[in-house]
């Protein structure tokens, strides 16, 4: 029987920061607007991260049925390939995630409104249909407006909304810019994966739209992360230290040079790997300002 190690690696900890980042800012956002409960802000944050783990358990599954995972895959997968897992072991431990998961959002819904139910069902199904029977909508060129969606507003606006029980227009406009860093990582995966992908018939906006265009589009969502902040700022949605984020512009360009200069998968996991850093530290930074922000509101 795996070990607790073994499984802890298996659940990719490392990209955990994608989903603990919205819950960050969306919880230090309605501490700002003067609610703030730690409890309910752990629940938040476990009740994503086991969400989080369930989708990569699954998509770890249905990747390795269809074939886009081999032993020759770069990125993190491949316990099932090289025979460490089992595929049963692996989806039963995707349910059982999903299953923490949804038990954790069914106490917040307790705790606060039967509106929250909806929220957390959507993302539950997003999920497991992500790369799950019967949809697979990673297959479908979908990936990155799912990312987009769930691990932006929806993260964002549902940690906020536990705190404070509305729906905030603000909380939306603060999410963008992590949305638009969180679609970059999987953009930069589906950039460097464009052949693999295409040779076992897994579409993507990367593969439907060539490589050339793909990178404009990381362009793209890098620029957008940073005009959305300064736009939240400008509107108001988001306290004006919450720009102390723009420091990591810096960091932003090297993933635009990699792309650019393209090369073999190998060379283009950098981007990858930049990618989730970049929004790691954004993410960090922002809630540095956002802390702030509540600090200087005290007093």
């Amino acid at each position: 029987m795996p070990g607790i190690r073994l499984w802890w690696a298996a659940a990719r900890p490392f990209s955990f920061t994608a989903s603990v980042i919205p819950v960050l800012v969306g919880t230090l956002l309605a501490a700002y607007h003067g609610d703030f409960t730690w409890w309910i802000g752990l629940l938040a944050l476990f009740g994503s991260v086991a969400i989080h783990a369930g989708t990569n358990f699954v998509n770890d599954y249905f990747d390795d049925r269809k074939g886009a995972d081999s032993v020759e895959s770069l990125g993190p997968a491949g316990f099932i390939q090289r025979g460490i897992l089992r595929p049963n072991q692996v989806l039963a431990a995707g349910i059982v995630c999903f299953t923490a998961g949804s038990v954790i959002g069914l106490v917040l819904v307790w705790a606060t409104s039967i509106e929250l139910l909806w929220l957390g069902l959507a993302a539950v199904l997003a999920g497991f249909l992500y790369t799950g029977w019967p949809l697979h909508l990673a297959y479908l060129a979908l990936g990155e407006l799912t990312v987009f969606i769930f691990m932006g507003p929806v993260m964002v606006m549902g940690a906020y909304f536990v705190q404070t029980e509305t729906w905030a227009l603000d909380a939306f406009l603060a999410s963008l810019p992590i949305a638009f860093l969180v679609t970059a990582i999987l953009h930069a995966n589906n950039i460097r994966d464009i052949e693999s992908d295409r040779q076992v018939g897994k579409r993507t906006l990367a593969t439907l739209i060539g490589r050339e265009k793909a990178n404009w589009e990381m362009y793209g969502l890098l620029a957008g992360a940073y005009l959305m902040l300064v736009l939240a700022v400008a509107l108001g949605a988001l306290p004006w230290p919450a720009l102390i984020a723009l420091i990591t512009i810096p960091a932003a360009i090297p993933i635009a040079r990699i792309c650019a200069a393209g090369g073999d998968p190998r060379k283009l996991n950098m981007a990858l790997v930049r990618s989730a850093q970049l929004h790691m530290r954004f993410g960090l930074v922002l809630s540095v300002g956002l802390g702030i922000a509540v600090a200087l509101d005290a007093l």
